[in-house]
């Protein structure tokens, strides 16, 4: 008999023999089990699960759990490189607030002082634009079809023109 159902499989409502369910609740508690370790591989789930070999009860409920203690084996050798004390972590946190009030802030108001002092801003011309500017296949869909739609100027002239 198979170990595993899968999940889209009609369950059936009884088992056959104790075997059978002794198989599917200790093979059922070894992926539960499986799924609680923390995964190293920042949380993303694994597309393929190791399974224990077919062979007897007490052989795959041994190689499920030799999985298990391997992988919390390693999870523990993953957590215990990269820890911290809470009085490092303070440290740190801090570190980043002082590099950013008295690094970051006055940069990004100093580049914006310089810009709005220093740096000329050219707007838009007066006047007609070229005919290669004003290349449409359809008119606009309001009352003045020939003009921006911010374009105040060419408002005031077309209502202008309409009332005359």
């Amino acid at each position: 008999t198979n170990v595993f159902v899968h999940q889209n499989a009609p369950r059936r409502r009884h088992l056959t023999s104790i075997n059978e369910k002794m198989m599917r609740s200790s093979s059922a508690r070894a992926l539960v089990l499986a799924r609680r370790v923390i995964r190293p591989s920042g949380g993303a789930r694994r597309s393929a699960q190791t399974v224990p070999r077919m062979g007897t009860e007490a052989e795959m409920k041994d190689e499920a759990i030799a999985q298990i203690r391997a992988r919390i084996a390693m999870q523990k050798e993953l957590l215990g490189k990269g820890h911290h004390t809470p009085e490092e972590e303070i440290a740190e946190m801090w570190k980043w607030l002082n590099l950013t009030f008295f690094i970051g802030i006055p940069i990004c108001l100093f580049s914006y002082v310089k810009d709005e002092t220093l740096i000329d801003h050219p707007h838009a011309t007066e006047g007609d634009k070229p005919d290669y500017m004003k290349v449409r296949s359809k008119a606009f869909p309001w009352e003045c079809e020939d003009c921006e739609l911010f374009n105040q100027k060419c408002w005031d002239e077309c209502r202008a023109a309409m009332k005359a």
